[in-house]
Formats: structure tokens, sequence, C-alpha cells
């Protein structure tokens, strides 16, 4: 008999390595920049797992798989591993990862339940308990296979001849060898034995094998004579026996007695090169074929996810009927459904979650998606539908049409909540839920606003007393103390020192001038502009006197409280673009002014980093979702009058990456086109550096019915019944305003679709004609929607021509250089904006901007403070009024989020109050925990 034929590994390895370059060139040219992944996992740092790693990374960079190598050290935790997994779990780039063994760990780490954590579509090793129950129960196509094992049936192959109706003898019991081994030459119809050194009649049955695969560790245990003729030997095995002739004083042989093995065979392995480079080939082979099953179930680019389907109620129920007829998804199914990683995501119990700002960084490279700006016309008292435009927008598109889609929402001030205006959730069947939680705490972003605003204050009046009743030695020594006979300049306090241009860092060595110029701000008391805040409307603490306790020394003055949306720390959150950005603009927050007519700012006070500290948390953005299922952002809730009342720029930004270039961003901009949208652009979008693709500007019947010289519309009061009946010439004419907003829109280089919000009161002649007068007005299209009653299948047309105006070439543009004089910016917006023939200054007015200039402030953008009930500076003006003077009356500076405010007519900095209290039928239900009357 002819010696056996050699099956080598090296050359058939080679074979498989090139078949999978050549699928992953295929991978990447159906979907542009995608690439398998594999990640391995090591702890500790033995030798033969380093050799072994090394060699896996080559094989992987040359067929092309991206692969991560992760080190953890040998004092790692059962704990630190099973993090780790986790994430690797949930990263949506990597489609097979191994644990390296043995774990190299000091602590004790049970190996079974650190193989059995990988999830089962990422065990590219096959090890887990899932994976090896289904290969012993035949489900070969749903299930990874041991490596080696893996590796052996293709050596088998090679040979040509056919496993089915063979009789196969394993050698070997292991759970990475034998066992698989033998159930995947059961499956491929062989009739297996499995032996093992317990086995009286091994060689009996050695002798009945036409398949022989070996993998005992025992050196040339199997000897030749044993061997069937004909027989197919696989050699697993990798001993080392002494062998005076070899450098090393041994050399490599397996478990079968190869000189005499070969003579009756007719195909073997050789060891090495047998075995061995297949079981990496085979590594390669499974990240590949797990790639190709991801790609199978998810389009790259493209959510798997799972949308709740409506169960729609005629006549509508109440909002919080619907919120709480909805079970919302698990939020941490919703974090992974849109690509969030289990490390990015930090739960506030089932049904909202913070997303950590690390996942910016992840997906930095990532393309945006296309980024939606809802607005709407002037609206009456009572809103006109954006909160639930959006909302119906989004579900249009992503439970409808099956796009990737984010809302990003602002966070609402539970002032408004219990006031008369009710919560911010949307409405209908167009809601953010649970709107209890959305509307109240959420994750206590609006708590750590107010204890920063108010830590602020304290310092404020703190360090004016310490001023006032010490000298300068006795403060000095309170603000550098000495500390184990050291004294030192903290950081904040060297910023100081080289703002009032002292160049020292040795606290011992200042001159008494320079202690002077150090330890006093010297506020002016009349110059404060920082209120303390609370997030509830409070008639009776909108102005008090502070200081009249004995231990205040006399020290009175007047403050105020206002509402926690209004402080500039809320304005700042909204516009920062990291924590390290955030901190800077706390630190340039302007709190006075000195009696020398310097700003004083937080920085000044020493306070930057304690701000940081309780508003590390809330830059995080907040993680809800729609009643269809779609994920939404909210975030930050800035008035939209002394603000520039947009959610952050962190929640669009994240969004903006997670829905990938196909993708679509929705977010709401506060109040009218004329306020809320033109400070998206002019401020947030100057800020962020992100681009806008589409205006939806959202109009009703009956705003415009207003607008055209209807009766006066009033929150808690029946309307008239000219709102109840059809009136196309009321209509008609009130549509200037659409029109005007429609203009400004356009201003920016915008398209702009007009959701028309359909009403149970309006004829379809009306609803027929405010979309004609839109389109003719400029828009790129105008739409009736019925959102409001049927959710996002009321809104479908929106979408869709929100899709068709997104594909339009974009041309945006600021309306101003911010290098101009503060007066012409202020002077543009009133002009081209609300339609004013000029602007005029009253002396506080003139005298802030003199002021603001020279400090260094001219150049920053304008956020105009005006009612959001008419165009122009007065509330019963409605259409769109011209050829009026604008009157400002002051202007205002919030340095550190970067803008100033002119106060506009009568503009108030405060929100508005209820003329009666509207909680008193509010209720908690103890049995169940559900809210009633809220809302």
């Amino acid at each position: 008999m002819a010696p056996a034929e050699i099956l080598s590994g090296k050359i058939v390895s080679a074979q498989v390595r090139d078949r999978l370059k050549q699928q992953v060139v295929e991978m990447k040219e159906k979907f542009p920049g995608f690439r398998p992944g594999l990640a391995i996992l090591q702890v500790g740092n033995r030798d033969d797992s380093n050799l072994y790693i090394n060699m896996k990374l080559k094989a992987a960079a040359e067929i092309g798989i991206t692969a991560s190598h992760i080190k953890l050290p040998n004092t790692a935790t059962e704990a630190d591993v099973l993090k780790c997994i986790a994430s690797l779990n949930g990263d949506p780039a990597v489609h097979g990862f191994i644990v390296q063994l043995p774990l190299d760990s000091d602590k004790p780490i049970n190996t079974e339940k650190i193989t059995n954590a990988v999830a089962p579509e990422k065990d590219v090793d096959g090890l887990s308990s899932i994976n090896a129950g289904k290969l012993s129960r035949g489900d070969l196509g749903d299930c990874f296979i041991p490596c080696t094992p893996k590796g052996c049936m293709e050596l088998i192959r090679q040979t040509g001849i056919q496993v089915a109706g063979k009789r196969a003898v394993v050698i070997g019991r292991s759970k990475i060898v034998g066992a698989p081994m033998h159930d995947l030459l059961l499956w491929n119809n062989a009739t297996v034995t499995t032996c093992h050194s317990k086995t009286s009649t091994l060689a009996e049955e050695v002798g009945k094998a036409d398949i022989l695969v070996v993998a005992a560790g025992k050196a040339e245990m199997v000897k030749g004579e044993w061997i069937k003729p004909g027989a197919i030997v696989i050699d697993c095995g990798i001993n080392h026996v002494p062998d005076s002739t070899k450098a090393s004083g041994k050399r490599v042989v397996g478990d079968v007695a190869y000189s005499t093995a070969k003579e009756k065979a007719s195909y073997i392995t050789p060891v090495p090169g047998g075995v061995g480079p297949m079981t990496v080939a085979m590594l390669m082979q499974s990240t590949v074929e797990s790639a190709q099953r991801f790609l199978e179930k998810f389009q790259p680019g493209k959510w798997n996810i799972q949308y709740n389907q409506l169960t729609l109620k005629m006549p509508v129920p109440s909002d919080i009927e619907i919120s709480q007829s909805c079970i919302p998804k698990p939020i941490d199914q919703m974090a992974r459904e849109v690509g969030l990683l289990p490390d990015e995501v930090e739960f506030y119990g089932q049904t909202k979650a913070k997303v950590h700002l690390s996942a910016l960084k992840r997906l930095s490279n990532q393309p945006d998606g296309k980024y939606i700006v809802v607005t709407g016309i002037t609206p009456t008292p009572l809103g006109e539908g954006k909160s639930t435009t959006t909302v119906g927008l989004v579900q249009a598109l992503g439970a409808h049409l099956h796009q990737n889609v984010f809302a990003c929402v602002r966070q609402p001030s539970q002032g408004p909540t219990f006031g008369i205006k009710g919560g911010a959730a949307g409405g209908g069947y167009c809601q953010i839920v649970p709107m209890e939680e959305f509307n109240l705490h959420l994750t206590g972003d609006i708590h750590a606003i107010t204890a920063a605003n108010n830590l602020v204050a304290a310092a404020i009046d703190a360090r004016m007393f310490h001023e006032q009743t010490q000298n300068d030695q006795a403060l000095y020594t309170r603000l550098v103390p000495s500390v184990s006979g050291v004294r030192k300049f903290s950081d904040i306090q060297i910023r100081r020192l080289q703002k009032l241009g002292i160049n020292k860092t040795d606290p011992m060595a200042l001159t008494k001038e320079e202690v002077t110029l150090f330890v006093r701000l010297d506020i002016d008391p009349g110059s404060i502009t920082w209120q303390r805040v609370l997030d509830t409307n409070d008639r009776f603490l909108r102005k008090i006197t502070i200081g009249q306790s004995p231990t205040e020394k006399g020290f009175t003055r007047t403050a105020q409280f206002d509402i926690t949306v209004s402080s500039e720390i809320m304005a700042v959150l909204a516009l920062s673009d990291g924590l390290d950005d955030m901190k800077k603009r706390l630190g340039r927050m302007v709190v006075a002014s000195s009696k020398r007519g310097e700003p004083v700012t937080a920085d000044d006070l020493g306070v930057t980093g304690a701000l940081a500290v309780l508003m590390k948390d809330a830059v995080k953005p907040n993680l809800m979702q729609t009643l269809e299922g779609t994920p939404v952002f909210v975030h930050a809730g800035p008035f939209a009058n002394i603000a520039h009342g947009n959610s952050s720029v962190l929640a669009d930004k994240i969004a903006l990456k997670l829905v990938g270039k196909d993708g679509f961003v929705v977010t709401e901009a506060g109040f009218g086109a004329d306020i809320g949208m033109e400070k998206f652009f002019n401020i947030k979008c100057r800020y962020s550096g992100l681009r806008p693709h589409v205006v939806v500007l959202v109009a009703t019947v009956r705003a415009l019915k207003m607008h055209g010289g209807g009766p006066a519309v009033t929150a808690g009061v029946p309307l008239p019944r000219e709102y109840m009946e059809e009136n196309l010439q009321l209509l008609a004419k009130g549509c200037s305003n659409l029109n005007k907003q429609i203009q400004n829109a356009r201003l920016f280089g915008i398209p702009v679709v007009v959701a028309v919000n359909a009403f149970k009161t309006d004829t379809k002649a009306e609803l027929a004609l405010v979309v004609k007068l839109a389109k003719e007005a400029g828009a790129f299209d105008a739409v009736e929607c019925t959102h409001w009653a049927e959710g996002g299948k009321g809104a479908v047309a929106l979408a869709k021509a929100v899709q068709r105006a997104s594909q339009t070439p974009n041309n945006f543009r600021f309306l101003y250089n911010v290098e101009l004089p503060v007066i012409e910016k202020i002077r543009l917006i009133a002009q081209k904006i609300y339609g004013a023939s000029d602007i005029e200054l009253l002396p506080e007015a003139q005298q802030k901007v003199a002021l603001y200039t020279k400090q260094g402030f001219g150049n920053l953008p304008i956020c105009m403070a005006k009612t959001h009930l008419s165009l122009s500076h007065d509330p019963e003006q409605k259409g769109a009024p011209t050829g009026f003077v604008l009157p400002i009356r002051d202007i205002r500076a919030s340095v550190g989020a970067g803008f100033l405010y002119p106060l506009v007519g009568t503009m108030s900095t405060m929100p508005g109050l209820p003329t009666r209290p509207c909680f008193y039928d509010i209720d908690l239900d103890p049995a169940s925990g559900k809210v009633h009357g809220l809302f």
C-alpha cells in the first residue's frame, strides 16, 4: 500500500484565507465602509497567549478583518472581565470575539462563567454552552463550532471522501475538541464512537475507524499498526519529547505515531503543520460568517428596531390616558436598537437613561444624518402643536417609513407643567412616554441646575459680606489657607492672578497691593444680574429682601427668584459641546460688575469647578421613546425668550451620528419661527457647526384665523364661533403671517415644508386653502397632517415631503456677521425677521451697548427677548405688521452661554403665572402608582 497523502494545514489554511479575503472584498463593495470585526480579550500577559494572539491579529489583518486586542491586567477581577465582555457584546462593530484562555489572573475567575457570558451570536470560538447545545442538537447553521474541530472537518473535506456512512472514532472528550468533533461528525452522518484514556479496547476501536481524529494529549499514543488500512487520520496533538539531535533538546510530535501510521492511512495530518494552522484560519472563517449573518439581519446604518403598534380610539382619549395605556419598551432595548453600547448608557429605571458623551467620541468618524428643525407660525396662547408634530413626524419616518430617526426635544419646566400650560410631551397619539416622567423630575437635570445656580448666588453674597467685614490679610488667609503649614494657589486662583496680570505662583510672593487686587472683587450690588432660582411658579418670590438675619450684620439687598429654566446655566448646558466646553462656559458667566465697571465672572468667584461637579451628570442627554417606539433625546430646556429656546447641541450631535447618513434627526425650536427658529440658526447652529437640511413650519387654521382678525384666543376659555365655522376670507387674510414666516425660513437658505396641523373643526376647503397659499408663498411643499388623532400614520405625507426636501441643494447662511456692531445686529433681526422699519434703544439699552462693547462682549450673537404672540413687540398686533419701530428697553448678557439678549418692549424675563392654582385635581393612586389629573 502506498504511503498516506499528507493533509497540509499550511496549504489548506492559505486557501481558506484567500477565499475569506475575497469574501471581505465583496462585502466592502456591497456595503461601503463595512468591515468584519474581531475582538480578542486577554487577561494577564502569558508568553504563549501573546504568541497565539499575534498570529490571530496577523491573519485578521491579511484577510481584511478589523481586529482589536483588549488586554486586562492580571489583577483583573471576574467582574472586570464580565464588564468588558458586556461592552463587546453590545458593540455593533464587533461581529466575533474570543476570550483567550487560560485566564492569567491573580484573582479567582470562573472560566465557564466567562465563556458563557460571550453573546452566542459573537462566540466565534464556539465555547459557550448555547453554541455547544446547538451543535449537539444538530443546529449547525445556527451556531459556531469550536475552531479546531471545524478545521479538522475542513481537512477531511479536502480528501474528497464522503463522511456520510463512514465509521468515525474520536479519541478525547474535551469540550474544545473531542466532544464537539463527535457531534460534528455525527451530524455529517458518520457513525461515531468516542474513546478516551479509560477505553479498554482502544486498539480494537481504532482498527474499525474509517476516519480517526485523535485529541488525547499523549505523545504517539496511537500506534501505526492499530490503524485500519486506508483510514483518514487527523492528529490534533502537540507534545514535546526528548531529542538530543535538536538544539532545544526536544521535538514536537502528535498523538499518533506518524512514521508507522502514514504507512497504513490513506490521508494523514503532520505535526506540526497539520491541524494547527487550520485553527486560526477557522477562527477567521467564523468571524467572516458572523459578519455575513449580521449583514443578513442588519443593514449597516439601518437599525433593527421594534416599533409599537397603536390602538387608535375615537374620540381620542386624554393625553395621560393614552400615555398610561402604552407599555414602553425597556430602555436598555431601545439603547441597543439604536447602536449604543452597554457602557455608554446609565439607566434611570426602566423607561429612561442617560447617554455618556463617550458615544460621540466613538462615533466621531460616522457621517451625520439629515438635520430637521420644527418651528411654527406666530401661535395663539394655546400653541399650535409643534411638539405634537415633532413626535408625529419621527413616528412617521421611523415606524411607518422605516428610517433611522431621532427626536431631540427640550425638557419642560415643572412651573408651567403645574401651571395652566400643562406638559410638553406632545399630545394625542404623538407623545413621548411615560409623560409623567418626561414632564416632572426626569433624571434630575433641572434640579442640578437649581443647585448650581444657587451656589453661584450664595457665593456672590458671601463674597460681598466677607469683603465688607474683613481686611485684606484676613480675606487672603481665608482664600489661600495654610494646610499642614503650606499655602498653595488652586488652578482657578492661578487663572485669576493671570487675569490680573500677576504672574506669580507662590502665595508668599504677592505684594500688599497684589493681595488687595486678588482678594477684592469689589462687586457693585446694583450691577448684580444673577438671581436665585426655583423650578416652581411662586409669585411671592418674584421680589424679596435677603440678608435680614442678625448674622448678616445689616447687609441686606433686594433680590428675586427666577424660574430654574431661565438660568444662564440652562443655556450653557444647551450650547455646550462637551464637559470641557461646559466648564469653560460656566467659568465665563458674568454675574455682576465691579465698582470699576469690570465684569465679575463665576471664575472670579472661584466656583467654576464646583459648578462642573454639580453639572457632570446633567451634561449627558436623556434617552426616552415615543408612543410608537422611536427614540427621543430629552435634554436641556432653555426659555425661548431670554434664551435661545432649543434642546442641547450634544443631543443633536450624538443623534446625528447614531442615525447615520441616511437617517433623520428632528428637533424643535421654541415659539414661532421669528424667535426659536431664528435663534436656532443664528445661535445654536453657529456654535454647533451643524447645518440644517429642512424647516418644518407648523400652521393651524385656528391661528391663521386669529391673524386674519379673529377674536382673541384665551387659554381656558371656549373658542369663539369664528373658529368653529368655515371662514375662508378670514383665513386667507391671516395667511400673511404664514407667508412672512416662510420667507423668514428661506432667508437662511433652507427649504420649508409646511405642516398644516388639522383640527376636527377645520373644513376641507380651509385646509386646502392653507396648503395652496403656503406653496404660493414659496414653501417646498405643504401637507395636511392628522397625527394627533392617528399617530405617525397621520404624518406619513409630511415625512415623505421632508425626505424629498432634504435631497434638495442646501444653501444655509447666517443672517448676520457677529463682528457687526451690536446695534446693527439687532436692527437686522428687527427689519429682516420681524418686519420693523427701525429700532429705538432706550437710555438703559444704550448704556449697555457701550458697556458690553467696552467689556469685549460686542461680538456675541443676539438673542431677542420678545413676545411670541406677535411678529412685533406688541402682542395685540397680529398678521404680519410692518413699518413699526421696535423699542429695545434694556440689553443683558449671557456671556457664558454666548449671547446678548435685548429686552424688547415690556417683555419680562419671568414666566407668566396662572390666574388660579391648577394642581388641586392632581392626585396619585397609591395602589397602582398612577398619576391622575396632571396635564
